[in-house]
């Protein structure tokens, strides 16, 4: 996710390393530089020249000012406020008031709306406490009604749908009366889409709207399309005038585009973006931290905000008491693993942490490996789970073959378990306070709340 602009950007603040002052001339180099990141992003360009023109301003007005920061370190500053204002300054919360609040989501047909929708429900379930209903209106696309279906059984949230039903305007009312009688207090209503603009989607969705009155109309968008998403937007939000933006595929190849100035061109903010396909990949949009993330500053609220909903403090208790006594076992790491998995793609969470995205450029980040750990511990019988220090040669054969690995991984395993095993443990030792991390995280490279494992708790 918006790599290349991140590349592209650290080159230009370059121009200014070396550097004293801040000077016209040094100024003026690394603005084209930017610029040129911003065309290259697919930003269209008379937004990226204003764009580039108030830094510019900014950056000459601070000449004679702050002399102990660096010129480089005042750009990546004066570049982050811009970034943070251009894509809407201000997070904007979603509005599902009311009896039931109606959510009405519309886009093109691949944008991601029906698994979005899913993906809303599980967050209103699960952040607000709220009794969610999908609403399946999309009568025309073959298996819509089942994917969605699908969706809300894996979530444990109930679908509406009339499956001989053909007219979405009626589905929705009946959704809606629906939701009323039984104690749903928020219905989210999947629409059709086409490949492309046209007069009858419009029309459908602007009728629904018309008929539920909802308290929120959400424009589902592709940010892999660029600034093509951009243009459909406008065009939707002429017609439906829509509350906010959703950007989906951000971790696809994106160049970033869209969520750079979807909020500058429509005047509408972006309220979730999503990345993948996992149901809880989604995460609320703040601009400010998505504009660390594309400097290269890492987004560390973020991932501990993560953290703090899947660490549970009695659990952390419990491990860190266990750690104390040198019996973590391998029950204890695959429970603080599929925590960490519940968190999102290693790669996103990586991208979380300041200077990590460019430090792990050509690694191989790849969740399947977590996968095959998974498999080993689970190819162990409960009392080998339960005492590490038993697997010898003839057990590590039976495991091999149990999960269909060689001896050699295996071994590399146990030498990595029985290393951080010991470490936790010595770490365990220090002064309270000082721990610095939830012991499944230790092994996996991420950082903690300062006070330790038990400053973890689940909301």
């Amino acid at each position: 996710m918006f790599e290349s602009l991140s590349d592209r950007l650290d080159s230009a603040f370059k121009v200014l390393s070396g550097s004293h002052k801040i000077t016209e001339l040094n100024v003026a180099e690394s603005i084209k530089e930017i610029r040129r990141a911003l065309v290259a992003a697919d930003v269209n360009y008379k937004i990226a020249k204003d764009f580039t023109d108030r830094v510019k301003e900014k950056a000459l007005g601070t000449e004679n000012v702050l002399k102990s920061v660096s010129p480089g370190q005042l750009m990546i500053k004066i570049v982050s406020d811009e970034l943070t204002e251009l894509m809407g300054g201000q997070t904007v919360g979603i509005n599902v008031k009311g009896h039931p609040g109606v959510v009405l989501v519309a886009g093109l047909q691949g944008s991601g709306k029906t698994t979005f929708s899913g993906k809303l429900a599980k967050y209103l379930k699960e952040q607000r406490k709220m009794r969610p209903l999908l609403v399946a209106c999309d009568v025309y696309r073959p298996a819509a009604i089942e994917q969605l279906s699908v969706l809300a059984e894996s979530i444990g949230v109930a679908v509406y749908k009339e499956i001989e039903n053909k007219n979405p305007v009626d589905i929705a009312r009946n959704a809606v009366a629906f939701a009323k009688a039984n104690s749903h207090d928020v219905v989210i209503v999947d629409t059709a889409g086409r490949l492309a603009v046209d007069e009858v989607m419009m029309d459908e969705v602007e009728n629904i709207k018309k008929a539920l009155s909802p308290t929120e109309t959400l424009f589902v968008v592709d940010s892999m399309t660029g600034q093509d998403a951009v243009n459909t937007a406008e065009a939707f939000n002429k017609r439906i005038n829509f509350d906010g933006v959703v950007l989906t595929k951000l971790d696809g190849d994106t160049r970033g585009g869209a969520a750079l100035t979807i909020k500058h061109t429509v005047g509408k903010p972006i309220k979730f973006v999503s990345q993948g396909e996992k149901l809880d990949a989604l995460d609320v949009f703040y601009p400010d931290r998505m504009a660390q993330r594309i400097l290269g500053m890492g987004d560390i609220v973020s991932l501990v905000e993560k953290a703090q909903m899947e660490f549970d403090d009695e659990e952390a208790k419990r491990l860190e008491k266990r750690i104390k006594q040198n019996r973590f076992d391998f029950n204890d790491f695959l429970g603080q693993m599929q925590m960490i998995k519940k968190m999102g793609d290693l790669k996103s969470l990586m991208s979380m942490i300041p200077g990590m995205d460019k430090a792990l450029k050509d690694a191989p980040i790849d969740d399947k490996a977590l996968l095959r750990v998974e498999a080993i511990i689970q190819s162990m019988t409960p009392w080998e789970r339960s005492n590490p220090d038993s697997i010898n040669l003839s057990r590590k054969k039976r495991l091999a073959r149990g999960c269909g690995q060689n001896i050699d991984q295996i071994n590399l395993f146990m030498k990595n378990f029985s290393q951080m095993r010991q470490m936790m443990h010595q770490v365990s030792k220090m002064p309270a306070g000082k721990m610095g991390m939830p012991p499944g995280a230790g092994g996996m490279g991420l950082p903690a709340p300062k006070g330790g494992i038990s400053r973890f708790k689940k909301r």
